[in-house]
């Protein structure tokens, strides 16, 4: 366990110019006077930490000190193959120095290990896009791609969506990180005033980046801020409900049916059984043309109980049904 810290310790310090004994402390999950006896036994054992005193001081390593990767276990560096997923790398046009920084880890590895790359490739794959969809790259995914790398600054036309109509805008951007979702890819940019917004990358019309470049926030969590923009998305297009009753095997297939929050919303309503084991539920729903469209693959398994529009909607479907297969 100590060995394990001490290892990360030195890592730690190497990937800083120096770090404070309350941040190492916070890294390793100790206490600051478990950082000073670890900065001790390192010293000791011939790696050269130095503690510099004072309100600003910290520990560094002094005279280039460089460890090798030669600490990895079997499946430290299995893990480090899975890091990287092939498809993502290729879209943004970093494929190459993917391939280049695998050869070079390799290389570093003992060889006992080296064969890491090709029993992690053997053993999972990743396949982002949704089942039935045919994965498309936006075309100028590698421009940003190049911009959020570099923080530089675009200047980007946007294609916007409203009301059943199309628009275009133009917008200058930080682009903070990129986040693929389902074979979708996003950008997540911050913009003039200091908010950060979310934008489909395959409606972008064009992006230039200039030769400006913006002061990351350093404190940004890029998949703290996609979780909670997912989350407000998925409740904001919400925006009606429906009251339905479910047999047994209707609520068995609901998930299938329907977003996970509105799932989660019907289970949470679900009043108790009646006498043949139905169960009426309320469900969040984007409106009632979605609605009709998701909860007709429930079939007989579900009665839509309100509203009264779309519960007449679906008796004259069943109508319309039985009058063809009769």
């Amino acid at each position: 366990m100590r060995a394990a810290r001490l290892i990360k310790m030195v890592l730690l310090l190497q990937s800083r110019p120096s770090m404070t004994a309350g941040e190492l402390a916070r890294e390793l999950e100790v206490s600051e006077r478990t950082v000073t006896r670890d900065a001790q036994a390192l010293s000791e054992a011939g790696v050269p930490v130095y503690a510099d005193r004072g309100r600003a001081g910290g520990y560094r390593l002094i005279g280039g000190y460089r460890t090798r990767l030669t600490g990895l276990a079997r499946g430290e560096a299995e893990a480090l193959f899975l890091s990287g997923v092939p498809g993502a790398l290729r879209e943004m046009g970093l494929e190459d120095a993917a391939s280049a920084a695998r050869l070079k880890v390799s290389a570093a590895l003992l060889p006992s290990l080296r064969d890491a790359s090709r029993t992690a490739a053997q053993r999972f794959h990743l396949d982002a896009p949704g089942w039935f969809k045919e994965p498309r790259t936006p075309e100028l995914l590698p421009a940003l791609a190049d911009a959020v790398w570099d923080d530089r600054v675009v200047r980007a036309r946007y294609r916007r969506d409203e009301a059943g109509s199309s628009r275009e805008v133009v917008r200058e951007l930080e682009p903070y990180g990129l986040v693929l979702k389902a074979g979708v890819w996003y950008l997540c940019a911050r913009v003039a005033g200091g908010t950060h917004r979310v934008y489909r990358i395959d409606r972008f019309t064009g992006v230039e980046a200039g030769g400006e470049r913006f002061v990351r926030d350093e404190e940004f969590d890029l998949p703290g801020f996609w979780e909670e923009r997912a989350e407000e998305f998925a409740r904001s297009i919400l925006r009606a409900e429906v009251v339905l009753r479910l047999s047994p095997a209707g609520l068995r297939q609901l998930p299938y049916a329907i977003e996970p929050a509105s799932v989660r919303a019907a289970r949470e309503s679900a009043g108790e059984p009646d006498e043949e084991g139905w169960v009426t539920v309320t469900l969040p729903v984007e409106s009632e043309d979605v609605a009709y469209g998701q909860l007709f693959g429930l079939g007989p398994e579900a009665e839509v109980v309100a509203p009264a529009a779309l519960r007449d909607r679906f008796a004259e479907a069943a109508r319309r049904m039985a009058d063809r297969y009769r």
